[in-house]
C-alpha cells in the first residue's frame, strides 16, 4: 500500500464547513487524487476486534450515518474544559465522508496485516484524534494514537486498545492532515445544535460563544432580583416568570 496515496486521499476527503475553516489547510489541491481502493479480500471486521468490542459497537462503525473528528490530548490536572472519553478536547477536525470512512475501516479494522494482536508495544499511547461513528443517537468512539501507533475503541463504558504498529504510516497519513484542519471547539449543546459539530454557525451562536462565561439568560441577575421581591407562600401562589 502506498501510504502517500493514502495521505493525499485523506487530505481530499475531510470536510469542514467552508465558512468556519478559513485558517484550515487547503484540501482541494489539484495534485491530490483519491486513488485508494480497498482490498476486496478484507471486507469484514476482524473477529478478534469484533469479539472484543461487541456487535453493537461494530454496527455503529459499519453503518455510521456521520463520523465526526475531534483532536484530543491527555487531560491536565485541574482541567475544567470539555472532555471526550476522559480526554481534553483540543479542537474539531472535520466530518469524515464515506470514502475516507471506507479506507479507515478497511485498513484498521479489516486488514490483518495492520494489527498485531498478541504483542503489546512498549510505548506510551499519545492520544491524537477521536473519530465518533454516530448511528442514530448511539455512537462508537475510535481513538488514534501516535507516535505510539495504536487505536482504541470506546463503547458502553469499555475500552479496547489494539496494536497498530504495522499501520504506523497509515495512521500518520490520517492524523497529520486532520490535526492541521482543526478549528476551535465549542459546545454544540450550548448552541442547541442537532449535529455535534461544535462550531458557531450563526452570528447569534458566535455572540453566545463570546458570552459563554457570563450567566446564560442572565439567570443570576434574575435570581438576585427575585431575592428582593416579596415572598409568596403556598404551591399555587408561586410566580413562574416564564
Amino acid at each position: 500500500m502506498n501510504w502517500l496515496k493514502i495521505s493525499a486521499f485523506a487530505l481530499s476527503l475531510t470536510f469542514i464547513p467552508a465558512a468556519y475553516a478559513q485558517d484550515a489547510a487547503d484540501f482541494q489541491s489539484p495534485n491530490q487524487t483519491a486513488e485508494y481502493k480497498p482490498d476486496p479480500n478484507n471486507n469484514v471486521i476482524l473477529e478478534e476486534i469484533s469479539s472484543a468490542i461487541g456487535s453493537t459497537a461494530v454496527n455503529n462503525i459499519n453503518n455510521a450515518e456521520q463520523i465526526f473528528c475531534y483532536q484530543v490530548a491527555n487531560k491536565p490536572e485541574n482541567y475544567t474544559g470539555y472532555t471526550l472519553d476522559g480526554m481534553a478536547i483540543v479542537g474539531f477536525c472535520g466530518i469524515i465522508n464515506n470514502e475516507l470512512k471506507t479506507m479507515i475501516v478497511s485498513e484498521l479494522f479489516m486488514n490483518p496485516d495492520n494489527i498485531i494482536f498478541d504483542v503489546t508495544e512498549n510505548c506510551i499511547i499519545r492520544p491524537k484524534i477521536i473519530l465518533r461513528f454516530v448511528r442514530g443517537v448511539d455512537y462508537t468512539d475510535v481513538l488514534l494514537s501516535s507516535p505510539c501507533h495504536a487505536f482504541a475503541v470506546f463503547y458502553g463504558g469499555r475500552l479496547n486498545a489494539f496494536n497498530a504498529k504495522p499501520a504506523a504510516q497509515i495512521i500518520d497519513a490520517l492524523v497529520d492532515p486532520l490535526i492541521k484542519s482543526k478549528v476551535d471547539f465549542a459546545s454544540p449543546a450550548l448552541f442547541n445544535q442537532l449535529l455535534p459539530i461544535g462550531i458557531a454557525q450563526t452570528d447569534e451562536q458566535k455572540a453566545l460563544l463570546n458570552q459563554k462565561n457570563e450567566p446564560l439568560r442572565n439567570w443570576m441577575t434574575k435570581q438576585n432580583e427575585n431575592d428582593n421581591s416579596p415572598r409568596r407562600g403556598g404551591w399555587n401562589k408561586v410566580n413562574l416568570k416564564l
